[in-house]
This record gives structure tokens, C-alpha cells and sequence, in this order.
């Protein structure tokens, strides 16, 4: 997953946008896009971060942050880099812009001293740092990607996605924290809906590996998360409203939001979505994507 690094030049380093929970995965699935962010690294005689907003520049920002965590973890003496920062992902939350800056910095701890990026040391050390692999696993190895932990070991199942597929990604200004999504679930489910989430699960990656949206549009249909999740999101029922009426065939809440998704099977239908809900909503990103096959990528220069 790229070379190694002598240390002269620039060490590059890109990162694609994920999708998490797709539904009724909550906190297990996970899907790469073709939105990537890129990260480009350099030796210094002091710590430099350029390309974001100014409140990120400082020693607190999450790259450098998730280097020197990932370097000590690996053995590595860290050291001083000018970091420059290239990101379309929106900031508002959804679509993975934090795990696409923890991804980043762990490849470069390995890349800076002198090793290729391995994929299984990057997973263990992302779910160290963030606690959960539904973003960063898909980030590292593309995709879609079922994950899950136990006792510090993280075991993905990864499958391609149908190229057919169309993710008309939707993204209001306004911010959902993590924190207030989780609060907003309830900490028990009754059986039937463990039940109802389980099935479903399992048809949703199959739907997306095959293409099938009548299956994508049956089983993309969750009870655990986002009956409590779109009240977080003033826009919700009008954005999806607008997708089914323009053709969608599933429409989901990425992440914990505020990006929410509509699916569906070409060009035409999702250029049709994404123009219905730019007239609909006004101020929101929106934007066509394509499942992303591949994960980090890095290369020197």
C-alpha cells in the first residue's frame, strides 16, 4: 500500500472519504468514496501545518496528532514535518473527514520511518486511537467493509462495490456531534429489532456488491439509530422526501450526519437527485460519488 520513504522529498499521502452504518450497519459497515483527501508530508526544523482553517494549524490538529500517537506506538522517534492539507470532505460530519486525518497521520508514521504502509498495523493503531473501525477500516482498505473488535483485535471483511452504484452525498451546514447522536439513541433495543437490523445487514452489503436495488431499497431500512438520529437534522424528512420522488432507491443517514445519502443505479437519476436537492435545500453540498475500490494510497517524490 505504497513505498517506503528515505526521508528527502515530499511523502504524499491520500485518503478517501467513507460512508459508516449505511443504514442498518450501525457501527459495523462502512464504504469507501470517490472523495479523497490528500496529505502531503516534508521534514522540518519545526512542526508547520498548512491547507485547513486556522484553527486546525496548531499542535492539537488531529493529523499530527494521530502521527505522533501512531510513531511512539510503532517504536518511532517522532520528528518535526510541515504538513500540507488538501480536503474536499465536508466538515459538518458524515462522511469521514476525522478518520481520513487519523488514516492519514498513521501512514505517515509508517512512510516517514522508512516503511511501506501495512494495512492490518493501520487498522489495529486507527481503532486504538478512534475506538471503533467503521470509518477508518473501509478509509485504509476501500470498499465496503464489515468490521468488528474483541480484545484489541479488529477482524474486516471487505467486498467491492457494484461500479453501477450512484451516492448522491447531501450535506446541510449545519453540524451534528458525534456525541449528541449517540446521546440521542436509546441504550437498550428490544429483540424484535435486534432481529430486524441483523437480517437487513446482511442484505445490504450483498445489494451493494451486486448492484441490486430492489434488494438495496428492501433492506435499507433501519430501526436502531435513525428514528432518533433524523430528529437531529432539521432538513432530514425534506431531503429525503426529494430523493424518493426523484428516484432514489435507498436514502441513509451517513455516519451519525448531518451528510445523509440517496443511492441509486445511474448518471441520469442521480444528477436528477443531486439538482432536485441543491433546489430543495438551498445552502447544502451536494454531490455525485462512486464507491471508492481503493483505500490509502501513498507515494514519494
Amino acid at each position: 500500500m505504497g513505498p517506503s520513504w528515505d526521508g528527502e522529498g515530499l511523502c504524499h499521502v491520500s485518503v478517501p472519504a467513507t460512508s459508516a452504518n449505511i443504514g442498518v450497519g450501525f457501527d459495523c459497515l462502512g464504504m469507501a468514496l470517490d472523495l479523497r483527501a490528500e496529505f502531503c508530508f516534508q521534514p522540518a526544523d519545526e512542526l508547520s501545518i498548512e491547507g485547513c482553517p486556522g484553527r486546525f494549524q496548531g499542535p492539537d490538529n488531529l493529523v499530527w496528532q494521530s502521527y505522533l500517537y501512531a510513531a511512539k506506538r510503532l517504536g518511532h522517534e517522532p520528528c518535526p514535518l510541515r504538513i500540507r492539507i488538501d480536503s474536499p470532505i465536508p466538515l459538518s460530519g458524515g462522511l469521514g473527514s476525522s478518520s481520513a486525518c487519523v488514516v492519514a497521520g498513521i501512514s505517515a508514521a509508517q512512510i516517514v520511518h522508512g516503511q511501506a504502509i501495512d494495512p492490518y498495523t493501520t487498522i489495529k493503531v486507527a481503532v486504538a486511537l478512534e475506538g471503533h473501525p467503521d470509518n477508518v477500516a473501509p478509509a485504509i482498505l476501500g470498499g465496503v467493509v464489515s468490521s468488528f473488535s474483541k480484545d484489541g483485535d479488529t477482524t474486516c471483511v471487505r467486498r467491492s462495490v457494484a461500479p453501477g452504484l450512484r451516492f448522491v452525498a447531501i450535506a446541510p451546514p449545519t453540524e451534528v456531534r458525534t456525541e449528541d447522536a449517540r446521546r440521542a439513541m436509546p441504550t437498550e433495543v428490544p429483540l424484535e429489532v435486534a432481529v430486524w437490523q441483523m437480517g437487513r445487514c446482511v442484505a445490504t452489503v450483498d445489494a451493494l456488491r451486486s448492484g441490486d436495488l430492489q434488494l438495496l431499497a428492501k433492506a435499507c431500512d433501519d430501526r436502531l439509530h435513525e428514528p432518533y438520529r433524523r430528529k437531529l437534522i432539521p432538513c432530514y424528512d425534506d431531503a429525503r422526501a426529494c430523493a424518493m420522488a426523484a428516484g432514489a432507491a435507498a436514502f441513509f443517514i451517513s455516519g451519525s450526519g448531518s451528510t445523509m445519502i440517496a443511492v441509486c443505479g445511474s448518471d441520469a437519476t442521480a444528477e436528477r437527485i443531486a439538482e432536485s436537492e441543491q433546489v430543495r435545500l438551498g445552502d447544502a453540498w451536494v454531490r455525485v460519488l462512486r464507491a471508492s475500490d481503493s483505500g490509502v494510497r501513498a507515494f514519494v517524490s
